[in-house]
């Protein structure tokens, strides 16, 4: 299987070909049909029974919970008794014992999100396993991997207010917030108890002691902390404890970002180098935390990830914060959407990282419609760091570095990496390892094109070939979006067409009496930036690659150069030889988006503890703003043009608006398998994800996946030759506002279509009541050549003249091949 993206962007600088790259629209159908053929020839790769492809991997197997036989005391015991079975030989031994075997082959076993185990089989093993009785599946596993100062501002939460959502929520005070990340640095500022009260009753996590970490290393503030490290070690053999902590104790440094953003505490001062000084604080600064270690040196695996699920749902947290993710498969073979299912079945608000494989179309992960699908947004804060060139010229440029700096007014020379002479070219314009001749670098500004090693990893690359500076250029599918990270010399990030403008310089340059020269000019930190928000260029887009009648992502939030928590033992470019420390840290990708609605969440569902998941994310969608700080609709930052829904879903969140939505698009269970029925999942798929027995007869007459009580509305339409087309959509909404008010429906139908709404007003009597309406979109068909898809956006309003409550419609349509 693949190996998915990193969602921490800083981790996530691989070659523009080894990224998502920007699918154009003719591009759909051909992506979708080679996702699936991959996926399925994977399947038919682990079926087969030669000996070189018997070798053993970890799959995770769903059990029939409640056909446990009696003479097995624990559910573990039966299912050592399935792994017994597959290694029998004799027929007598093929009937399960009730007596555990002395070495359990089984990984994990799982009982609250999900009813099963894991173990490491081999494909003729998991084969057989799929035919013993009640076993309902056996999923292979996959690896995923992970993916501030003035955030909270720049959303509108201010201490000083007498009122709003911090006011209301009592800063987010005994909620508890899960993350399922790298671990966490406990003895962090950000993660301090004072003046908390004590835990909360309902908590039953437990502070799991391991390399370095001890029960006391929690408190009132980190009041869980465990690992699991299981699935990883059944891949790769025992871990080397000298590289990783064998504890929830943060090696890596993303968990202790990410948890800080959602829940971090007061800390004065803050800051990073010097860079972004201000006051730090998380969305939720109340609110507890715990922490679930499940990202190790070689990735995040399935295996262990919904044991993380599995026990934070047991233990009692309220909002899940996972910024992890991966390929997209089908639900019913997705751990991350099974994992969640099971806990927004139980009343936990999940949010995860929507991918940094942006700006490319058809990118955005984590897609199930009971997770909150988070893309990134930047905020008004940046940090230039802007390049001189010899013949007088300025390029913008974004940076983080605190250390001894160029000379000031000193022009050096500048090499392009990749010019002949400087290794292989191509691995030298990519500044990788070993590439760079010391002779030619040495005391020379370097251009490196990004690709393959870390952004920072270049920069080191460059200085210990003797360069004194690096500029590192975008490529073409990076666009323009530029990522500040804190580098081991003075070095600087420019866009996709500074870097051709540079480069022409050098070719031009060198062949004339003035060599090319350069130098970089830091300006430190610049507030009140405008435009923003913009979508960030990593971010990625829709539209959903598994389900395209739900939008993806659902919202953006902040996630470029957010400065929070940073553990003490590793620098903060993250190369092995920056010896430099710092409390705080800038980090940039969707993985640092979700925590911001993560510590959201948080705070709603302090306000409104009656409020289910799908409310909570309901309230953040509707509420959500297109517009930045111009009036004007946001722009991409890859292009520089106007952004649309596949970029930010139904747009920025806005907190304050977001307590008090007046209405709320709300899910129970049953309707998520009603559309899983729609979807044409079998009953036994529907059942490995919800653990319920579904009966699709009756929702298979109620509509469409489409009809399912999303905020949001997508209609895809196939273009088969029909001159006209229709579809509907059936909504619900909850008034959670005033108990008598009076909605209104403004309608702006994307260009080319005719939509109506039935009623045109709904008249509510009190708080809690539920009205429907039915929204008919009507569309001709137009002329698109094969593989080709025409996307137009519009929205469905309801006003009471108090509230909005806005939903995105979209509608595509799209020419086979």
């Amino acid at each position: 299987m693949p190996i998915p993206s990193l969602f921490h962007f800083k981790a996530a600088q691989s070659q523009t070909s080894l990224n998502h790259n920007p699918l154009s629209s003719s591009s759909f159908s051909l992506s979708m049909a080679t996702i699936f053929l991959l996926f399925f020839l994977s399947f038919l790769s682990f079926s087969s029974s030669s000996s070189t492809n018997d070798l053993p991997r970890t799959f995770i197997v769903k059990v029939q919970h409640d056909a446990k036989p009696s003479i097995f005391t624990l559910h573990k015991h039966w299912y050592d008794s399935f792994l017994s079975s597959l290694s029998s030989s004799s027929a007598d031994q093929k009937t399960p014992s009730s007596s555990p075997p002395a070495e359990s082959r089984i990984i994990h076993t799982y009982d609250t999100v999900f009813h099963g185990f894991s173990a490491k089989l081999s494909p003729t093993e998991a084969l057989k396993l799929q035919t013993l009785p009640h076993v309902i599946a056996v999923i292979p596993e996959r690896v995923r991997h992970v993916q501030t100062t003035r955030s909270p501002q720049f959303l509108g939460l201010k201490t000083t207010d007498s009122a709003g959502l911090l006011k209301e929520s009592d800063f987010g005070s005994d909620l508890v917030v899960g993350v399922i990340d790298t671990g966490i640095w406990p003895e962090r500022q950000s993660f301090n108890d004072r003046n908390l009260g004590p835990v909360p009753e309902k908590w039953k996590g437990m502070c799991v002691s391991g390399k370095d970490f001890s029960p006391a290393s929690c408190n009132r503030k980190l009041i869980g902390a465990r690992f699991f490290c299981n699935g990883y070690e059944a891949t790769n053999g025992k871990m080397n404890e000298s590289t990783e902590y064998r504890s929830p104790r943060d090696s890596d440094g993303h968990g202790t970002h990410t948890a800080s953003i959602a829940a971090g505490r007061y800390v004065f001062p803050a800051s990073t180098l010097g860079y972004a000084k201000g006051i730090a604080a998380g969305m939720a600064p109340k609110a507890r935390l715990a922490a679930y270690k499940v990202c190790w040196n070689a990735g995040c695996y399935d295996s262990d990830i919904l044991a993380a699920f599995d026990a934070a749902v047991n233990d009692g947290v309220d909002v899940i914060s996972l910024s992890v993710g991966g390929v997209v498969v089908p639900y019913y073979l997705d751990a991350i959407a099974i994992g969640s299912f099971g806990a927004v079945d139980r009343g936990v608000f999940v949010s995860a990282s929507a991918g940094n494989g942006g700006p490319g179309g058809l990118t955005v992960t984590n897609v199930a419609p009971w997770v909150a699908t988070i893309g990134a947004g930047t905020i008004d804060r940046d940090f230039p760091a802007d390049v001189k060139l010899g013949n007088g010229k300025v390029i913008p440029g974004m940076s983080v570095y605190g250390g001894p700096g160029l000379s000031p007014g000193k022009m050096y020379p500048l090499i392009y990496a990749g010019s002949e002479g400087t290794g292989d070219g191509y691995s030298s314009s990519l500044c990788l390892e070993g590439s760079l001749d010391p002779k030619l670098v040495k005391g020379k500004i370097v251009l490196c094109d990004r690709g393959i090693n870390s952004r920072a990893g270049k920069g080191d690359v460059v200085k210990k070939a003797g360069g004194v500076g690096m500029i590192l250029a975008n490529g073409v599918f990076d666009g323009e979006g530029l990522v500040a990270d804190c580098h081991v010399l003075p070095a600087t990030a420019v866009g996709a067409s500074a870097g051709d403008d540079i480069r022409r310089y050098i070719s031009v340059a060198s062949k004339s009496k003035s060599p090319p020269t350069a130098t970089i000019v830091f300006k430190g930190t610049r507030l009140g930036v405008r435009p923003a928000p913009v979508v960030a260029s990593f971010s990625a887009r829709g539209p959903n690659p598994e389900s395209n009648e739900i939008l993806k992502p659902d919202v953006i939030a902040p996630g470029l150069n957010i400065l929070a928590a940073w553990p003490d033992k590793v620098g903060p470019s993250g190369v092995p030889t920056d010896s430099r420390r710092t409390e705080f840290n800038i980090l940039s990708g969707t993985s640092m988006a979700c925590p911001h609605v993560s510590g959201l969440a948080a705070l709603l569902k302090a306000a409104h503890p009656d409020w289910s998941p799908a409310a909570i994310k309901s309230a953040l969608m509707t509420t959500a703003y297109t517009v930045d700080n111009r009036g004007e609709t946001m722009l991409d930052e890859s292009t520089g043009n106007t952004s649309t829904v596949m970029d930010f879903g139904a747009g920025h969140v806005h907190p304050q608006k977001a307590m008090e939505p007046g209405l709320v698009y709300d899910i129970s269970t049953f309707d998520y398998v009603d559309f899983l029925c729609n979807s044409n999942y079998t009953v036994n798929n529907i059942q490995v994800v919800t653990r319920k027995t579904a009966d699709c007869s009756g929702a298979k007459r109620a509509g469409h996946a489409g009809n399912l009580n999303y905020p949001s509305m997508s209609a895809a339409f196939p273009q088969y030759g029909k001159h006209k087309m229709s579809t509907h959509f059936i909504r619900t909404v909850t008034n959670v506002g005033d108990p008598n008010s009076v909605y209104k429906v403004t309608i702006k139908a994307p260009s080319g279509t005719v939509v109506t709404v039935q009623p045109e007003k709904l008249v509510f009597r009190r708080i809690g009541q539920k009205l429907s309406f039915l929204v008919r979109v009507q569309t001709t068909a137009v002329k698109l050549s094969p593989g080709v898809s025409s996307l137009k956006s519009g929205s469905i309003v309801w006003s009471d003249g108090k509230h909005s409550v806005t939903s995105p419609l979209v509608v595509t349509m799209q020419q086979p091949l």
